[in-house]
């Protein structure tokens, strides 16, 4: 009878080695593995119908090269050219009034922060000026710098709303501070 046979192999110091099966969740990944590299050998080498490591590496230069296009350095004629473009106002009125209405009202009028609807101005009024206070900030005047919380694009789109606010003079305005601008 083949039930009294003892299924030990070997016995080595009174260790027995024992005749079992692999267990199924073992073979199971085993045999999923050899599929799966099967199928992406196939992939990837054979018909080459992923993107494999050049493709990828041209999508993501792309990606860098097109990020660092919108990264222009901002000048008076790229903020005036915003300013008349409604998508970069509408824009830039969003992150206004998201971020810079509790201390200069909704319609810029000026609340704890100055009026940015008339003509006077503490650090000029200029494209470029207005642009680097937004940025760079006011530390003596408690304005925090922006630049590094909303990013490049969007510190151009409030400047580009902050262009449109000049002189429309909202109504229960703050008295005006600063200089006068000239036109």
């Amino acid at each position: 009878m083949s039930s009294d046979k003892p299924l030990v192999h070997s016995v080595y110091d009174g260790i027995e080695e024992h005749d079992n099966h692999l267990p199924n969740w073992w073979l199971f990944i085993l045999w999923t593995s050899i599929v799966f590299s099967a199928g992406y050998w196939f992939w990837y080498h054979i018909a080459e119908a992923g993107p494999g490591q050049l493709g990828e590496y041209a999508a993501e230069s792309a990606e860098v090269a097109k990020r660092a296009s919108g990264n222009k350095p901002a000048s008076d004629d790229m903020l005036l050219a915003l300013a008349k473009d409604p998508a970069s106002v509408d824009s830039g009125k969003q992150v206004f009034q998201a971020n810079c209405a509790a201390c200069h009202g909704a319609q810029g009028q000026g609340l704890i922060g100055p009026n940015l609807t008339d003509a006077y101005w503490m650090h000029g009024g200029g494209p470029m000026a207005i642009h680097k206070v937004v940025a760079d900030g006011v530390v003596a005047k408690g304005m925090p710098a922006w630049e590094r919380t909303l990013g490049a694009e969007r510190v151009k789109a409030v400047t580009a709303y902050l262009l449109t606010l000049k002189g429309t003079h909202a109504p229960g305005g703050k008295e005006p501070q600063g200089e006068a601008e000239q036109p």
